[in-house]
């Protein structure tokens, strides 16, 4: 690594407050006036690149994904792709959770402005716009059932009047010869739809089991709280309650 040529791409952006120090050999910290929410300072390294001369690595060592991890879990290909999405957006890749760009040292600052820009938008992924939340509650909700409950031949989309295919289940189950329906709420619409499919299952007269999985069910109208509850068998007030104890309900209500 060419120190010298570090710091002279660096030296009007150190007047600025941004400096940098050997931590080990070949492997220095940079610091940058820029911080977390709480104070900390957010965590760069420069090291070798790959590219060879004229080029550095800035990277984290896997300290942008760590302090993620302390609030959201990116646990699910929903939340996969968002995290994908910052990095692609941002030229930013990542290898074993090390967040890393590769930069000429004559562009050094900006790509460091650029990386930086970078990890606060990882570390603030659980702050996205509800919509992009609420893609991916249903997403996470399906890779839950498809990975975890496999042992009720989970069906999708099933429809059980065939007369009336728009009255439709997100998922359907089966245990012990008992139907359940199950359902994910992420909104007020949804909810009144549900309701209003429900109802017709009863008016057929289909032996069935209800179950509801809310993104926050605190967030529903009252109205459409009212009729959801009186027409669902069990409800989860988040997904965290379903993958909790949704199996374990789904047992013990089938005998």
């Amino acid at each position: 690594m060419d120190i010298a040529k570090i710091g002279q791409s660096l030296e009007h952006a150190m007047s600025g407050g941004i400096d940098y120090y050997e931590r080990r050999p070949g492997i220095h910290q940079l610091i940058i006036p820029i911080f977390h929410e709480d104070g900390d300072m957010v965590d760069v390294y420069i090291e070798d690149s790959p590219k060879g001369e004229g080029h550095v690595r800035i990277c984290d060592f896997g300290m942008a994904l760590m302090r993620l991890s302390y609030a959201f879990q990116v646990s699910t290909p929903a939340r996969e792709r968002i995290l994908d999405s910052i990095l692609i957006n941002n030229a930013v890749e990542r290898s074993d959770g090390n967040l890393y760009l590769d930069a000429p040292i004559d562009h050094l600052y900006e790509r460091i402005l650029q990386f930086t820009g970078c990890i606060l938008k990882v570390c603030n992924m659980r702050y996205w716009n509800r919509e992009t939340v609420r893609s991916a509650f249903y997403d996470d909700l399906s890779h839950y059932v498809e990975t975890e409950m496999k042992q009720f031949s989970p069906k999708r989309n099933h429809v059980p009047l065939e007369r009336d295919p728009i009255f439709n289940v997100d998922w359907y189950l089966e245990c012990n010869s008992r139907n359940l329906f199950m359902f994910g709420i992420g909104s007020d619409d949804k909810a009144k739809n549900v309701t209003i499919s429900l109802l017709e299952f009863q008016k057929a007269q289909l032996p069935f089991i209800s179950l509801i999985v809310h993104e926050d069910m605190d967030d529903l109208g009252n109205r459409a709280r009212r009729y959801l509850t009186n027409n669902a068998d069990l409800q989860y007030s988040t997904l965290g309650d379903f993958t909790e104890r949704g199996i374990r309900d789904v047992v013990r209500i089938s005998h």
